[in-house]
């Protein structure tokens, strides 16, 4: 990634997909070039949150809400310490922000963080390219980066591809450290972070939980090491598949039999882990409108999804699997994707989709609570 942070708000800027498709417009953020996954996001709000959410690294995130930055970015609203995304797209980005609670631009934070964007694209007609051709790979050029259209395409022809890409490790933490309950300690949770969003073990917490977050690395003895009445599996970004190590980690706790609660990349491990195998969506689920059913209730949650990837598992039966009968718990009703899983002999149980979502819809916090629950039943 090449960057520079002056001119943005006059430099041309060109995105270039790999199958030659190219949209024109003007920088937004960091002026250089950068290259990623096209994705596009379906939210109208929280993209504070999307930016700084780890599953989004190395891919270009497109907003098919047109208005974006209306209320500029706070100092609360992070989900890490910095922006992950690989680039940015947006239509309209605001001139002004208003938000009592902002305290710069948007644009001012991408410039800041070195994250290249683009703005007055069609991002309708984008969305339409990436959901009829599927994900892709992009690259966004702005300002000196910019030359023959043939040239960038070639560039963006070499960049690396999501799948088989092995990224947990590069956003997880490095040292082990702690999130206190709220309140009276109840719990003791070891989350293994592929990923973690800030809010998820905020979440825990708020239910009198304390949250040991380890590395990606860690193995079973340091998981066991904090006495965990639980397990948690984050989100993440990468293709499962490469994720051998916390599969096999999450069997160990599988065959310990301690509650476990796995969410998004946390779901294809455990799909893993069960013997199921994984595959690469067309173009992915992201943003806060997805309709998920809740098949153990019937109930329809409207759910944040982030995730690219998916868990092959039948959705008509019972499976057979090394640790007891396993079923699909959840189903996406807009494609019918497997959306969770859970085990019936032993307490295990995980979504496709984030309960934390700080920006909402909150519909399915209490997963949480579900969580709570297997613990004290195995307490009891």
């Amino acid at each position: 990634m090449t960057i520079s942070t002056r001119g943005a708000d006059k430099a041309p800027a060109v995105l270039v997909l790999e199958d030659g498709r190219s949209f024109r417009g003007r920088a937004y953020g960091a002026v250089g070039e950068t290259f990623g996954e096209a994705v596009f996001s379906t939210g109208m709000t929280g993209y504070q949150e999307t930016l700084t959410d780890p599953s989004y690294h190395r891919q270009v995130v497109v907003m098919t809400a047109p208005h974006v930055g209306n209320t500029g970015v706070n100092d609360e609203d992070a989900e890490s310490k910095r922006i992950w995304v690989a680039g940015y797209v947006v239509r309209d980005p605001a001139r002004t922000p208003s938000n009592w609670r902002s305290r710069r631009s948007l644009d001012e934070e991408l410039v800041s963080q070195g994250v290249v964007g683009i703005s007055g694209i069609d991002t309708r007609a984008l969305t339409r390219h990436l959901r009829e051709r599927g994900a892709m790979r992009v690259g966004i050029f702005s300002g000196n980066a910019v030359q023959d259209e043939g040239v960038l395409l070639a560039k963006v022809r070499q960049a690396p591809e999501m799948s088989g890409a092995d990224l947990s490790a590069e956003v997880a933490t490095k040292e082990t450290y702690v999130v206190p309950a709220v309140g009276t300690r109840k719990f003791t949770v070891a989350a293994i972070d592929l990923g973690i969003k800030g809010m998820t073990p905020h979440r825990m917490a708020e239910r009198g939980i304390e949250v040991h977050i380890l590395p990606a690395t860690a193995g079973l003895d340091e998981v066991y090491a904090v006495k965990p009445d639980g397990v948690f599996f984050s989100n993440g970004p990468g293709d499962p598949s490469t994720a051998d190590h916390p599969v096999t980690l999450m069997r160990g706790v599988l065959e310990r039999g301690t509650p476990l609660f796995g969410i998004c990349f946390g779901n294809q491990i455990l799909g893993r882990a069960l013997g199921f195998g994984t595959y690469k969506l067309k173009y992915g689920h992201r943003g806060i409108n997805q309709p998920v059913q809740d098949r153990t209730t019937g109930k329809v949650e409207v759910t944040a999804h982030n995730h690219g990837f998916a868990v092959d598992a039948p959705l008509d039966k019972v499976s057979d699997t090394e640790f007891g009968r396993a079923e699909v718990s959840h189903v996406c009703l807009n494609d019918q994707v497997v959306e969770g899983l859970q085990l019936l002999d032993r307490p295990a149980f995980s979504v496709q989709y984030h309960p934390e979502a700080a920006a909402g819809p909150h519909d399915a916090a209490y997963l949480f609570d579900r969580f709570v629950s297997l613990m004290e039943d195995q307490r009891a």
